[in-house]
């Protein structure tokens, strides 16, 4: 059976996109991310290496994008026959990933116009703005055949590959040698997640600020699994693949890619030099929604698991919301401390600053505790389907009245979908494909979003499981 679950080319909701040229979705095709494997808490043996850093703060010496680009290497027009890899995994980057035009982005119109409404004469100049936007290596790591312009390229994400080129081209070593010489692990969930979020969320040293929002930025909204699938791939999980690198399900990358999303926004909340903006607290970390949005139409409804007032401005608790569902499948009593532990922070914003810095202190080590425990956990068919079942009941509870958390809650139970069908079940997926293009129409645009659209749209979930 060939469902093909949607994910649609581009999710509109006001200006949602990752850069202000970079559609949210593009080119989607159906993720196959991985194989799925045995039972939930299931662990295979592994080597455990230390937690990489980031290419961006590795130190390495640069080559630049030229370096993979010849047409022996990973220039080619069209894939090889008979190679262990595509061989033309530039190209695609090249032509098809929003990733290369990042750069530009900075000189297009609406680049110049965020530039200057925050006084940068020149966001090409501005180290805010290259460190997600290209490779922004100090000049001392930078080849001669290294270009800036290239945007976010492959060392950006697979390292700089001074250190290991000479083992890549030789084609000899293990993947084990290659994680030794300093490429980074793409293939963990863990490694790409605080890759990938490093730029699509933030972290202390290049966090993105409501005063850049202010200025005409795009809303940023990012979950791993779904951008994982709709950026065009430029490698195939084959045999080889599957003999040399660790494999996950989409729904294992989903879950560790929310874990560490709350993770890194409950880091940065207790961080005394990111959360807030003179005496204001910083506004990037809220519900953009809370306060934009029209006054003609009455839009505020009560979420019994926040249990506050009209009024008053409400965290982005998206990531934690889809966490709670996730531990509910894995460890429920977790679950429950969770709901304890966010509803204590939203109550705690109205109560002061220490108030709410011990309720993110207790929070965290719940998250914490859920990073490890996702990264280490397998999923199969029985616990997807309980994790759809319970994000759709908890939307008709209400849970996802918000925009932000409707739009979590879409991508995924895409990613369930997608990763169902690709373990091969046995389910006719069709109703639940046109119950899902129900829910992405429904927060196609901020401007025309509704909880009665969404409700909607949930039913038609539930439908299709009867």
């Amino acid at each position: 059976m060939n469902t093909n679950i949607v994910r649609p080319t581009q999710i509109r909701a006001g200006s949602i996109k990752t850069h202000w040229s970079i559609k949210l979705l593009m080119n989607f095709k159906t993720s196959v991310v991985g194989v799925l494997a045995g039972l939930l808490l299931s662990m295979g043996s592994v080597t455990v290496h230390a937690e990489p850093e980031i290419p961006h703060y590795s130190g390495k010496a640069r080559l630049g994008t030229q370096t993979c680009g010849g047409s022996t290497c990973h220039g080619a027009v069209k894939p090889w026959a008979n190679s262990a890899v595509l061989q033309n995994e530039f190209v695609t980057w090249s032509t098809e990933d929003p990733h290369s035009g990042a750069y530009k982005a900075l000189s297009s119109d609406r680049g110049k116009r965020i530039a200057k409404n925050l006084g940068i004469d020149d966001a090409r100049q501005e180290k805010v703005c290259l460190d997600c936007h290209t490779d922004n290596v100090p000049k001392e790591l930078q080849s001669k055949n290294f270009n800036i312009e290239d945007g976010v390229g492959c060392e950006s994400c697979h390292g700089g590959a001074v250190e290991w080129l000479g083992l890549h081209v030789s084609g000899f070593g293990q993947r084990e040698d290659y994680l030794n010489a300093g490429i980074y692990p793409t293939e963990d969930p863990k490694a790409r997640a605080k890759l990938c979020l490093s730029c699509h969320l933030s972290d202390p040293r290049k966090a993105i600020t409501h005063r850049i929002m202010g200025a005409g930025h795009p809303r940023l909204a990012f979950e791993l699994d779904t951008f994982t699938a709709n950026q065009p791939a430029h490698y195939r999980i084959d045999a080889d693949y599957k003999q040399r690198k660790q494999q996950s399900s989409g729904v294992k990358v989903w879950a560790v890619g929310q874990a560490m999303a709350a993770q890194i926004t409950v880091e940065a909340l207790m961080d005394k030099n990111r959360n807030s903006a003179g005496i204001f607290p910083e506004l990037v970390h809220f519900d953009c929604y809370a306060c934009h949005h029209s006054m003609e139409e009455p839009r505020w409804e009560r979420r019994e698991s926040v249990n506050i007032g009209p009024g008053v401005p409400r965290l982005n608790d998206s990531n934690l919301v889809m966490l709670r569902v996730l531990a509910n499948a894995v460890d429920q009593p977790m679950s429950a401390r969770l709901l304890e532990q966010t509803r204590a922070l939203h109550q705690s914003a109205s109560e002061g600053q220490e108030a709410t810095l011990q309720a993110l202190a207790e929070l965290s080590t719940t998250v914490d505790a859920l990073v490890e425990t996702f990264a280490a956990t397998d999923f199969d068919v029985k616990a997807m389907w309980q994790i759809y079942d319970s994000l759709v009941s908890e939307g008709l509870k209400g849970e996802f009245v918000d925009l932000i958390t409707a739009e979590q809650a879409t991508m995924a139970i895409g990613s369930i979908l997608a990763a169902i069908e690709t373990s091969g079940a046995a389910e006719d997926l069709n109703p639940y494909n046109e119950a899902l293009s129900k829910a992405y129409a429904a927060i196609d645009k901020s401007d025309s979003y509704t909880p009665a659209n969404y409700t909607a749209a949930l039913k038609s979930l539930a439908a299709a499981r009867k």
